[in-house]
């Protein structure tokens, strides 16, 4: 079902996108300038493919490979900074980077005066998306929460069954299993079951606008954007990439699952790249179609984003009972979202 409705939306977008676009084909064609120069462009783009995936897959693992680091363990203070620093990094990817562009791309002089200068499709879009991330959130949580709740009952009745048969010894049997479900399937259970459906919303949203930023990249010639767009996109996906790796740590997936959300995460953006040059003979950034979808996926994706930083990642953590219990880590990690998200904000003049 998810996919089908995803499948219609993207085939709605771009029917929006061709209807509202057969008579502006004006605007398909940039002047050339001094900076456009596709043999120049090509090498670097490969290169960015390369130290990108790198920069990814260092990022991504961080967390995960210094898991056997005391300092960096889950339940350390250290690791709610990091992760905090990182949640800024993506709260200001949404806000700063993602918003603004699809902003600039649905506003554009190519584009029809009615309805995309009538009508603040970006804001609308980025408001629905974020909704629809809140029901997502909430109903995955709420269907693994009853069948997480069914196992324990299951589990429950068995025990129950060993205590009227078992007499004195029994109650001490129970009472030690016991505890033992409470710690797998209780409380604890169910935050881990929380982790597990932010870990893989949060990869959705970045997966999303990993594509979409790669894409532009590839099918760009202009060298001198080109060049500071790869060292910010560096920057950009090793930082991302922490915040994502703290999640997929704390939601304690089995090995194969680790790895294929490693793998997704550090391919996506290389992968749009290597589509944006495959198809730089037909792809025109400028082009109505290519502003309208690409506009509106960058409005998808920056709800998305804004909405998992700003409530699955920031707001759990500093109303979580490590932060409430300590002011002075609480500004630590204040201090930490800050730079992160001020680091990432000035990245916007290049990226």
């Amino acid at each position: 079902m998810a996919a089908f409705n995803t499948t219609n939306l993207l085939k709605l977008i771009f029917f929006i996108s061709f209807f509202f676009t057969k008579t502006l084909a004006q605007c398909e064609e940039e002047t050339n300038n001094t900076c456009t120069n596709k043999s120049k462009a090509l090498p670097l783009k490969l290169i960015g493919i390369a130290t990108i995936l790198i920069t990814s897959v260092i990022g991504v693992c961080l967390p995960l490979v210094t898991r056997s680091v005391p300092a960096l363990s889950p339940d350390r203070a250290l690791f709610v900074i990091v992760k905090a620093f990182a949640s800024g990094i993506i709260l200001a990817t949404g806000f700063m980077h993602v918003l603004p562009d699809s902003f600039d791309m649905l506003r554009s002089s190519c584009l029809a005066d009615n309805p995309w200068h009538k009508f603040p499709f970006t804001g609308f879009v980025a408001m629905l998306s974020a909704v629809f991330t809140l029901m997502v959130d909430s109903m995955a949580t709420s269907v693994y929460t009853k069948k997480n709740n069914s196992v324990s009952a299951s589990a429950g009745d068995g025990e129950m069954g060993v205590v009227a048969s078992g007499g004195g010894h029994g109650f001490h049997g129970h009472h030690h299993g016991h505890n033992h479900g409470g710690t797998q399937k209780g409380p604890i259970g169910a935050q881990l079951l929380r982790y597990r459906v932010v870990a893989m919303v949060l990869e959705l949203g970045i997966v999303v606008h990993s594509i979409v930023i790669g894409l532009g990249v590839g099918a760009s010639n202009d060298v001198c954007t080109i060049k500071p767009l790869i060292a910010a996109l560096c920057f950009h996906q090793m930082f991302e990439g922490m915040g994502l790796g703290g999640c997929i740590l704390q939601a304690e997936y089995k090995m194969m699952k680790k790895a294929a959300m490693v793998f997704f995460f550090s391919i996506t953006t290389p992968f749009g790249i290597a589509l944006g040059i495959g198809l730089s003979k037909t792809y025109k950034e400028n082009s109505p179609s290519a502003l309208i979808t690409v506009g509106l996926l960058n409005a998808s994706s920056a709800g998305l984003l804004i909405y998992m930083a700003m409530v699955d990642l920031l707001a759990a953590d500093f109303m979580g009972p490590k932060l409430q219990g300590s002011i002075k880590l609480q500004i630590k990690s204040y201090v930490a979202v800050l730079l992160g998200a001020g680091g990432m904000s000035i990245m916007a003049k290049w990226a």
